[in-house]
C-alpha cells in the first residue's frame, strides 16, 4: 500500500483530526483515509458495498449444466474412492 506523508500540517487541523479519530475509535491514519475518501466522493459504507456485490452475484446467469450438479453425490463419490 502506498505511503502518504504530510508535512507542515496546521496544528488546529491536526487536533481536529485526532479528536474525530478518537470519537470514531480509529487511528489517525484510518481517519485521514476516511476523510480523503469523503472529500473525493468515494465514500460508500461497507453495507452498501456488500449490497451491491450481492446484487451483482444474484444477477449472474448460472449455466443449466452447473445447476444440475449434485454436490452431495459428488462428495459421496469422492469419499467412496
Amino acid at each position: 500500500m502506498p505511503l502518504l506523508q504530510v508535512r507542515d500540517c496546521p496544528e488546529d487541523i491536526y487536533k481536529k483530526i485526532v479528536l474525530a479519530a478518537k470519537r470514531q475509535n480509529r487511528t489517525i491514519a484510518q481517519q485521514i483515509v476516511v476523510l480523503l475518501e469523503k472529500s473525493l466522493g468515494q465514500e460508500q459504507s461497507n453495507r452498501e458495498r456488500r449490497k451491491q456485490l450481492l446484487k451483482k452475484i444474484n444477477e449472474r446467469e448460472i449455466a443449466k449444466k452447473a445447476r444440475e450438479i449434485d454436490a452431495v453425490a459428488m462428495i459421496r463419490e469422492d469419499r467412496d474412492r
